[in-house]
């Protein structure tokens, strides 16, 4: 609750449609950076690989980001709260700046491990402020666009992210993949100086230090007991089983401190609800299957094909617009009927299938056959991925929305590194002897040439092919042993409970930047007013709102006079004042233009003027009132199907109305004001 009320304090000034889109501009960029390093290395590994060696240490470069995301995830929004949102994003921006460097520097892959995580860590706070810095700058009822347009960014970051990152391998470095971040992210931090509006909460939110750390530490251990099993240690040595049995009791007392923690990271009740834990299930398999796929794709086609870095990039395409595809039908679809259930079936179902056919490729394989087969992945994958969330969002308690959306989103990520991991164990499984016994057919090529794309490429036909065929069977192990995964995924969807969708919920679905999930921030109060957004857009085909309001207040006032006072309720609310000359600056007004409705309303007895400024009379006070309940039966009457049986939920939602009236109130009056005038 205490998060709620912290950010109704602090209701930002009106900020000018040029001031606003430079600040969506600075915010755009911070997700850019954070989204894109997550698949812009992924068409560089090869090369990384051929020229840093540790071959079976691939997956880390991409796991340890995903793993140092997700704890940041978790831990940058509170600490938004805590320091202010502002100074978390440039925080996170320069630990991202940092990361940088390390990984463009780095001459072994332990260091580029390291970065990576630290990158990650950058990444994951950029994520999760830029969602909340929109819920603080943005106007109420603009919202659900400004954060649409985000989604869709992060979206179009996995069609450019390895095909960016096979550019710079081609023709600079794969330095320049983590060093091309360095100026932008300068550029980001002087922008957010200049531009963003320092806010910070009024009620310190309690951190769960201890959740997010052995959370972190349970699933490290975890991953990295199946990443060395087999490969660095025996599964039988006691390094795996030490790990394991530590993952075990880290999480078991993660477990244990969640249910006893007064604001819990992932509170356990949630996995009472059966839509949670599938939800949360299916997510881990999509994130498992999607960023696996996506690191391993591009050095199938770079070993087997023999195409370029960039090329590689470009030839996953058909994976990306099939997610995009699916996505946004899907979204459609759920947005006109408020029917979901089987999306998730038969996208599990196409995301095995994908699967399968991706493990039947090989060197004589057509570019056009892995062109439909990586489509029919990412079909699966975006019919899956988009109504997660939203299912979700409809069945929790109110005051656990935001921590259950940001935990189907952290399962999500934690599948990604686990799937990028287990693939990179079942590939080093199988390349090491496939490529010895390649090697030993041909003889005349040494393993550092093997390693290399480019120079396995330069090969005649006859001596490159039992390693080309080698590197084929290989990945197609990986392929096909992640089927059975999305086929758990389709048993568990069947268990999927269907419920009516709310309408708020309906109309983001139909959202194109809806489709891509994003690690979103865990305040309560964000979610509410985005389904006011989007309750507020639907009424408004319907008709102009404030008449209405008006008349279910019983009040006489025009619309200009009910914003007049409402000027006056609001200022002296935030600043403790409120004068004429305060109101007409703040929305760009000379004091001619509504000086005659404040006199009309001096004149009718609902304000006062004295040398402290504009006063609310007990009439003028009680009219604000009559008002701003009438606001809260309307919205409470259109959001209702909320789940807030609960009396503490009830008390919640509204003082969130009450705070969230107050805006409304002030942005429709005024805009219909501005208009009548």
């Amino acid at each position: 609750m205490t998060g709620a009320l912290a950010v109704a304090e602090k209701v930002p000034e009106p900020l000018s449609k040029a001031k606003t889109n430079i600040v969506f501009a600075t915010i755009v960029l911070g997700m850019l950076l954070a989204a894109l390093d997550q698949t812009i290395v992924s068409t560089a590994l090869p090369t990384i690989v051929a020229d840093l060696g540790e071959a079976g240490r691939m997956a880390w470069v991409v796991t340890a980001y995903l793993l140092a995301e997700a704890v940041a995830t978790a831990l940058a929004g509170k600490l938004g709260d805590l320091f202010g949102r502002k100074l978390i994003f440039q925080l996170s921006a320069l630990i991202f700046i940092v990361g940088s460097m390390i990984a463009g520097l780095a001459n072994g892959m332990t260091l580029l491990i390291i970065a990576r995580g630290i990158q990650g860590f950058g990444a994951g706070g950029l994520m999760v402020t830029a969602m909340a810095l929109i819920a603080d700058t943005i106007p109420l009822r603009q919202r659900g666009k400004y954060q649409g347009a985000l989604g869709a960014v992060f979206g179009v970051t996995t069609v450019i992210g390895p095909t960016l990152g096979g550019l710079f391998t081609d023709h600079a470095s794969w330095r320049w993949c983590f060093y091309v971040n360095v100026p932008v992210a300068v550029i980001m931090i002087a922008m957010a100086a200049r531009t963003i509006p320092r806010m910070r909460a009024v009620v310190k939110p309690i951190i769960d230090y201890a959740g997010i750390g052995l959370v972190a530490a349970g699933v490290s251990c975890l991953i990295l007991g199946l990443e060395w099993g087999g490969q660095e240690y025996p599964w039988g040595s006691p390094m795996i089983i030490g790990l394991f049995a530590a993952a075990v009791v880290l999480l078991a007392t993660f477990v244990a401190v969640e249910l006893q923690a007064r604001e819990p990271m992932l509170p356990m009740g949630l996995f009472r609800s059966r839509v949670f834990t599938v939800c949360s299930i299916l997510s881990f398999i999509v994130g498992f299957a999607m960023l696996g796929s996506m690191t391993y794709l591009p050095a199938y086609l770079q070993y087997v094909n023999g195409v370029s870095a960039t090329v590689s990039g470009v030839r996953t395409l058909p994976l990306v617009v099939g997610l995009f595809v699916t996505s946004i039908i899907s979204g459609q679809v759920v947005g006109q009927t408020g029917r979901y259930k089987y999306f998730p079936i038969v996208g599990t179902l196409v995301m095995a299938l994908g699967l399968y056919l991706m493990s039947t490729m090989g060197r004589t394989t057509s570019v056009w056959l892995e062109s439909l087969y990586m489509l029919v992945l990412g079909l699966g994958l975006g019919l899956t991925m988009q109504v997660l969330t939203i299912v979700v969002q409809n069945t929790v308690p109110y005051a656990q929305l935001g921590t259950a959306t940001s935990g189907v989103a952290f399962f999500r990520t934690v599948g990604s590194a686990f799937g990028t991991a287990i693939f990179g164990t079942l590939y080093t499984d199988q390349i090491g002897p496939n490529l010895t016994d390649a090697l030993m057919q041909v003889r005349v090529v040494s393993p550092e040439v093997a390693a290399n794309p480019q120079s396995l490429r330069a090969l005649p036909t006859e001596v490159s092919a039992p390693i080309i065929d080698a590197y084929a069977d290989s990945i197609d192990h990986v392929f096909l042993w992640v089927v059975p995964v999305a086929l758990a995924g389709f048993v568990v969807a069947w268990f999927l409970k269907e419920v009516p969708l709310r309408d708020s919920a309906r109309a983001g679905a139909t959202d194109v930047g809806e489709g891509f999930s994003m690690p979103e921030p865990s305040d309560r109060l964000v979610y509410l007013e985005r389904a006011v957004s989007d309750t507020m857009r639907k009424a408004r085909a319907e008709g102009p709102v404030a008449p209405r309001i008006l008349a279910d207040a019983g009040s006489d006032l025009s619309r200009g006079e009910a914003w007049a006072l409402g000027q006056v309720y609001l200022h002296t609310r935030i600043r403790g004042a409120a004068t004429l000359d305060a109101i007409a600056e703040v929305h760009k007004l000379p004091d001619e233009v509504i000086e005659p409705i404040y006199d009309r309303v001096i004149g009718r007895g609902f304000l006062t003027e004295d040398a402290g400024g504009l006063r609310l009379t007990d009439t003028g006070r009680a009219e604000v009132d009559r008002i701003r309940a009438s606001w809260q039966r309307w919205l409470g009457a259109r959001l209702d199907d909320w789940d807030c049986s609960d009396p503490a939920d009830r008390a919640l939602l509204d003082q969130a109305l009450a705070n969230i009236a107050a805006k409304i109130l002030d942005e429709q009056a005024r805009e219909q004001e501005v208009a009548h005038v």
